[in-house]
């Protein structure tokens, strides 16, 4: 099984509906069809991971399709990349919308996990998209077995290499996505006296080779308030924005940068 008990490290079996490992800890399936694999003593805080509130305002940002361009550069590298690859995991899943699309691009014969520490975003996800195993943990600490996976998906979810690699097969794909330099700029110029773009160096993971990559530019330009707020709200900005601020953005409308970095890995063997 690719499932390990959190605690003891040992396979997870299912009996009817709770994952069992043979030192008999107990992992109950949620009625959505998640499974909590994040226990009490692990966890940093009493509901890790984005909240309700910015899981739903993620959730309805993204199903407005302003980012399905993103979605569809990823799942072009999946399928060039996967070469008959038959299971996934979607590290930092969150609501599920990149899975489900990545899911749909590739078809039944590929199986795919997703795992987040937002214990409300996977609710919504696991009752949405039943056709994708979710569980909740840590990138940090994933409860699977070692090379478990052909193929990982990471989109701006914190991880540690070693941790990436241990869980993929040698020769797996991992496809991360993160900020490029011009992302969001004209949010960080509200914000910042002397804002700085991010990096346009190509990442550098342990274990990795990069092996292909692709930088998307376009301009977001929003106009409806409440796109706006699931917007501004979504974003790390939306702490360090006034109310004052995010009032103007919303009656007056704005643009801004989206610049994403796109790279594909292959595992050492």
């Amino acid at each position: 099984m690719i499932y390990r008990c959190p605690i003891c490290e040992q396979a997870l079996k299912l009996e009817d509906k709770t994952w069992r490992c043979i030192a008999n800890h107990r992992f109950d399936r949620a009625k959505e069809g998640y499974v909590n694999l994040l226990p009490v003593q692990k966890k940093k805080s009493n509901d890790p991971g984005d909240n309700k509130a910015m899981m739903f305002a993620r959730r309805e940002f993204l199903n407005k399709g302003y980012y399905q361009s993103l979605s569809d550069d990823v799942n072009q590298f999946a399928a060039q990349y996967l070469n008959g690859a038959a299971v996934g995991l979607d590290i930092g899943c969150g609501e599920g919308y990149y899975s489900h699309r990545l899911a749909q691009h590739l078809g039944n014969d590929f199986s795919l996990f997703g795992v987040d520490i937002s214990k409300s975003a996977l609710k919504y996800a696991a009752k949405r998209y039943s056709n994708i195993a979710f569980s909740v943990a840590s990138a940090f600490d994933m409860p699977y077995a070692d090379n478990s996976f052909d193929f990982m998906l990471r989109i701006y979810a914190p991880s540690r290499g070693s941790e990436l690699r241990r869980v993929i097969k040698p020769g797996g794909i991992l496809i991360t996505v993160c900020a490029g330099p011009r992302h969001h700029f004209a949010l960080k110029e509200l914000i910042y006296d002397t804002p700085t773009e991010h990096t346009s160096q190509a990442s550098c993971i342990e274990g990795f080779d990069l092996i292909d990559q692709k930088r998307r530019e376009s301009t977001l330009c929003l106009s409806d308030e409440h796109d706006i707020k699931h917007f501004l709200q979504m974003t790390p900005y939306n702490w360090k924005l006034t109310d004052e601020q995010k009032q103007t953005l919303s009656q007056s409308g704005f643009s801004c940068e989206l610049d994403f970095k796109i790279e594909v890995f292959k595992a050492h063997g």
